[in-house]
């Protein structure tokens, strides 16, 4: 690498910053009338932009965080964390009605469920101001539903010689439903759905397909598998890789380390297998543990 690619190797990771409330331990699910209990909980900082950002810093890589956070006690309440995680904060937007954002997560037998709120909006004032900061290299957009709120962040980002990766990350009104998807993902460098996420997108069923569809709109399309491990293409190249037997613990934020594991690599070396590898090595530790953050900031 030269001198200068060093200065500027920093991933700015944009997307909303959730208060993750975590049960493990269930017997059942609830149902409607009845109640159920946990063997236990874990409440810590969530949502993709900042589980990624936090993967990236604990690999060694500069990341920040371009998010807005409430000022109510429950995302105040995230503050240790989020300053523990050696990600760069100073682009956090603070704003009364940015939070509270809570998602409580519900985990059974690896499976899970969520209920989450959205405040205001995913938009921060420094976004333009962020995305030229000298040292910043690449753009990770956490999730579709920030990009459909920001649509020339791609040709912003693009302006300041920024390479982009997208995370689309489920939500069944914009995924399985907006019929724009790929024109407002127009200049996205990198796409990274997961096997759900890559059937509703292109009505393919086998991940083989899926990834030739995908393919047609991305330069780089990496299709995570869970359990399956993950396949990726980049041009002509089509590459595999199975997922590392673990003891499954949560699997929330499991995707958003694998982002982290994948794109560092790649940033430096372009290889798709290395960073495919990469990639399963960052989701295989983050469900070791509840919660998508590293297990240090656990």
């Amino acid at each position: 690498m030269t001198a200068k690619s060093l200065e500027r190797n920093k991933v700015l990771c944009l997307g909303r910053t959730y208060c993750d409330i975590i049960f493990t331990g269930l017997h059942d699910m609830p149902v409607l009338g009845r109640e159920r209990f946990a063997r236990d909980v874990t409440i810590v900082a969530g949502g993709g932009a900042y589980i990624t950002a936090a993967h990236l810093a604990s690999l060694g890589r500069p990341a920040a965080l371009l998010t807005r956070l409430g000022t109510d006690p429950l995302s105040l309440a995230l503050d240790p964390e989020l300053e523990a995680s050696g990600i760069d904060l100073a682009l956090v937007e603070r704003s009364h009605d940015a939070g509270p954002q809570p998602t409580v997560a519900l985990v059974k037998d690896g499976e899970r469920a969520f209920i989450s709120r959205r405040a205001g909006t995913s938009r921060p004032a420094s976004l333009e101001k962020a995305l030229s900061v000298p040292d910043i290299a690449h753009l990770h957009i956490a999730e579709f539903a920030t990009l459909k709120d920001n649509p020339d962040v791609i040709a912003m980002a693009k302006g300041q010689g920024l390479t982009i990766s997208l995370d689309p990350s489920w939500d069944d009104q914009l995924i399985r439903r907006d019929t724009g998807f790929f024109e407002i993902c127009s200049g996205i460098d990198v796409f990274l759905p997961n096997v759900e996420e890559g059937e509703a997108l292109t009505g393919e069923r086998s991940a083989e397909a899926i990834l030739h569809h995908l393919q047609k709109h991305f330069p780089v399309v990496v299709l995570k598998r869970g359990e399956h491990g993950a396949m990726a293409s980049c041009g002509t190249d089509y590459v595999s890789a199975e997922a590392l037997p673990v003891n499954v613990v949560d699997t929330t934020g499991a995707g958003d380390a694998f982002n982290a594991g994948f794109l560092h690599s790649w940033l430096d070396t372009s290889d798709i297998r290395g960073s495919l590898t990469a990639g399963i090595k960052a989701g295989a530790l983050s469900v070791q543990s509840a919660g998508g953050a590293p297990p240090r900031l656990l």
